[in-house]
């Protein structure tokens, strides 16, 4: 989605259609990449979970509330980062940043899409429905993480991962074993590609003190990414091996296994845009192993 330039020299001064623009942007719906590595972990739960057939209902719940708290995300994440954007290269264009909108405003739209995913819970049954009340929380802490510690993408991981136990939950009405494997699948995924969109930043982020696995891993980050790629693969085997999943997903792992060696040659020389080519790349990946999990289900060659 490509959203027209907003230009203003007086912030206080805007008609409702440039705000709308700003807030658009805010949320980065002309970015739309959060929303899909936030979708994959959540459908792959949601077909697992219903056995290739999740009622229509809980879909349309869950995609509507993943778009919804991606983007209370971003408002909560520039929010947080308000005195730090301005200093990256990548982020001093974002509307709060620029001075473009007030912080109260970005608080306010943070509260609304929270609220309106909350009312889409509410469809849903009580367990769901306490499950959600921790994906906020997390989505709360997260931005505020990687002033204090250099693995902030853990809390990335769960926020994202979470829609897994709360898919099963919704479906099932329980969080078996398998579901807390793919869980820690979705969290391992999570360290791969923000750890590469770290990798961008990594030089911005030492001069402004900004904490991340980028910096922590430091020479080591290619193979520390590669294990966990593998650890995310071999995760995502097991549950498919305990869900009764046979060719057709394993030809997913594949493709997604040839996307992750592509992903180390595209960081191998750590040039910034190739590593974030290597993060945008990553929805081939997920929608890969979705695709084959959906195949499997759909045509029923199982092992």
């Amino acid at each position: 989605m490509n959203l027209p330039e907003v230009k203003i020299e007086r912030p206080g001064v805007l008609g409702w259609r440039e705000r709308l623009v700003l807030y658009a942007k805010l949320v980065r719906l002309d970015r739309p990449i959060g929303i899909f590595l936030l979708m994959w972990p959540a459908l792959w739960a949601l077909w697992i979970a219903g056995e290739g057939n999740p009622p229509w209902g809980i879909l349309l719940v869950f995609v509507a509330g993943v778009v919804l708290m991606r983007s209370a995300g971003c408002a909560i994440n520039d929010f947080a980062d308000r005195d730090l954007d301005g200093q990256v290269t990548r982020t001093r264009g974002r509307p709060l940043a620029a001075g473009l909108i007030d912080p109260r405003e970005v608080l306010g739209v943070f509260l609304v899409l929270s609220l309106a995913a909350f009312a889409l819970v509410l469809l849903l049954d009580w367990r769901t429905v306490a499950l959600s009340v921790v994906a906020l929380g997390l989505a709360v802490v997260y931005p505020f993480m990687k002033r204090y510690m250099h693995v902030p993408q853990l809390f990335l991981g769960a926020a994202f991962g979470w829609a897994v136990p709360m898919a099963f939950t919704a479906v099932t009405g329980s969080v078996p074993a398998s579901a807390w494997l793919l869980f820690g699948a979705a969290v391992a995924w999570a360290l791969v590609y923000d750890t590469q969109y770290a990798m961008v930043d990594r030089e911005d982020d030492l001069k402004v003190g900004i904490k991340s696995t980028a910096i922590l891993f430091g020479r080591y980050d290619r193979l520390i990414i590669g294990l966990l790629q593998v650890l995310l693969l071999g995760l995502l085997a097991y549950v498919g091996y305990l869900a009764g999943r046979g060719a057709w997903y394993a030809v997913g792992l594949s493709v997604a296994a040839t996307l992750a060696v592509r992903h180390q040659y595209l960081i191998r020389n750590r040039e910034p845009a190739a590593c974030f080519r290597a993060f945008l790349d990553n929805n081939y990946l997920g929608m890969a192993v979705f695709l084959g999990l959906a195949a499997d289900y759909a045509l029923g060659w199982q092992s």
